[in-house]
């Protein structure tokens, strides 16, 4: 097989079409694909590429197209549907899977199919996107200056951009369902928000950037385990410390939050918005990371990073993992990003900036 073709289902999706038309730049050629004809022929033809349609839920025919490529990036959520059934007709087709979630649920899950994809000889990498690429490197980083932490705290925090309707859709998926964090080894559930705390993001020496930051279930509740081994970690993002008070409340609301009600009309307001930011939002925006380690000594270590908006990075991310992946290099079974390609993969993305690992 060429080993700069691959297929990109999802082409159509907001990120997936940043994907598609960022390819050439990485030398490669994605034949695109997804159910919507109308949609991803369109992008075909605007971008002369190929393409292919197929249903997720048409097995024999997604096997069949599987069959033709040595690797699939999938980037059409919420993954906690559709990665599954794409999942598991790689490993009948001895497929690479690659995709860009940040779910939890969908990381725990790709797990369970490690020795499956190792006896196909292929890899399972979810998250090569911004999430959770930026942190699972920041999580590997700081691990290897602490061999022995025993605590683990990232956080993100997002300038300017917006969402698409992809990741809001996730979201209002999970209204009502509360956080987690890992406690000695074993992921927890816990309220949203149960902790907060501010946090320094600045990569520029005797610069402040302090913003307040609150735990919410990020995807390295699950990865950054398998990477480090870390057995307690807790994940935060930035938000306004007035709304970190309101949401406090949120557990006596969560019931009505689940409800269909509450979510189709969500769902509606989604649907009513463009795709996600536009090209100019983007280009103004930015993204931050933080991590810190501690052991039982009470040692911490810390670093901090920052990075292109997430959809503009996962573009990048996730084509430089394509490319390599294309050339050979990968391992076979469930793997996280950070664990195959090291803690600097992060730092083959454009305009990516990281602190030196210091005490405090």
């Amino acid at each position: 097989m060429d080993n700069n073709k691959f297929l990109l289902y999802g082409a159509n999706g907001y990120t997936g079409v940043l994907i598609a038309k960022l390819a050439a730049s990485y030398g490669l050629q994605p034949t695109l694909a997804g159910r919507n004809e109308k949609a991803i022929q369109g992008l075909a033809n605007e971008l002369q590429l190929p393409y292919l349609i197929v249903d997720l839920t048409d097995t024999a025919a997604l096997q069949k197209i599987l069959s033709e490529f040595s690797l699939v990036l999938h980037a059409a959520g919420p993954f906690q549907i559709t990665a599954k059934p794409m999942i598991e007709a790689c490993i009948a087709t001895k497929t690479h899977y690659l995709d860009i979630t940040g779910e939890i649920p969908v990381f725990e899950m790709a797990k369970q199919y490690n020795k499956a994809a190792a006896d196909s000889k292929i890899m399972l990498l979810p998250g090569v996107g911004f999430d959770v690429v930026p942190t699972d490197c920041m999580a590997l980083f700081l691990s290897k200056k602490l061999p022995d932490a025993n605590l683990l705290q990232l956080a993100f925090a997002s300038v300017g951009g917006g969402l698409s309707h992809g990741t809001a859709t996730t979201m209002v998926m999970g209204l009502g369902e509360g956080g987690a964090i890992r406690e000695n080894g074993k992921i927890k559930s816990t309220p949203l928000g149960h902790k907060g705390r501010w946090v320094n993001f600045s990569v520029e020496p005797d610069k402040c950037k302090n913003l307040f930051t609150m735990t919410i279930p990020w995807g390295d509740i699950s990865t950054a385990y398998f990477t480090t081994g870390i057995p307690n970690i807790e994940t935060y993002t930035g938000i306004a410390p007035k709304v970190y008070k309101m949401l406090r409340w949120q557990k006596v609301f969560n019931w009505l939050l689940k409800t269909s009600l509450v979510r189709n009309y969500a769902f509606k307001k989604i649907n009513a918005k463009p795709a996600g930011p536009s090209d100019e939002a983007r280009a103004k925006g930015s993204s931050m990371v933080w991590g810190m380690v501690q052991n039982n000594q009470g040692k911490k270590i810390q670093a901090a990073m920052s990075v292109k908006d997430g959809y503009t990075l996962t573009a990048h991310s996730s084509l430089l993992v394509v490319k390599k992946v294309l050339a050979g290099n990968f391992k076979t079974g469930f793997q996280t990003p950070a664990a195959v390609y090291g803690e600097d993969l992060i730092m083959e993305v454009p305009d990516t900036k990281r602190t030196p690992a210091f005490e405090g």
